[in-house]
């Protein structure tokens, strides 16, 4: 491979890296934004989930005035929950938009990010490795 496309081809690595790094921090840094817009005036109901797939769990609550929400983006932390199930919200009183269920904390995102970094570390030194181990063994058999 001819030095110059190795080079980008290596920036490309680095920067497609970089933003997977990226993802990983901010996988951790919204759910610790929303746990604190929540924390600053948490209100507490009884919501019962309405839909569950791979994209987000539905939920429908009752705020302290009587009105119904049911929160277009989801539950935050949904997981091990099932439709019908009932289960303890707590949401932000302004924002009634941004619920999560009650209990569960922003430090359920670091073990997802961690991976996410994990598998990007693996996947991106394979990719260096491989773009110059083809340099090294092109210059050994120019060297013969």
């Amino acid at each position: 491979m001819r030095f110059r496309v190795r080079r980008r081809v290596n920036q490309l690595i680095v920067g497609l890296y970089a933003a997977a790094l990226l993802a990983a921090v901010a996988m951790v840094v919204g759910p610790f934004i929303n746990d604190m817009k929540i924390g600053a005036d948490p209100q507490r109901a009884l919501g019962t989930i309405t839909g569950v797939d791979w994209m987000r769990t539905a939920v429908e609550y009752q705020d302290a005035d009587g009105i119904y929400y049911q929160p277009s983006s989801g539950l935050l932390y949904p997981t091990g929950l099932a439709t019908g199930q009932q289960v303890w919200v707590t949401y932000a009183g302004d924002n009634p938009e941004l619920v999560k269920v009650e209990g569960r904390e922003w430090t359920l995102s670091i073990i997802p990010a961690l991976s996410v970094a994990a598998v990007s570390s693996l996947i991106a030194g394979g990719a260096w490795w491989l773009v110059n181990y083809r340099r090294k063994r092109e210059t050994m058999d120019t060297e013969e």
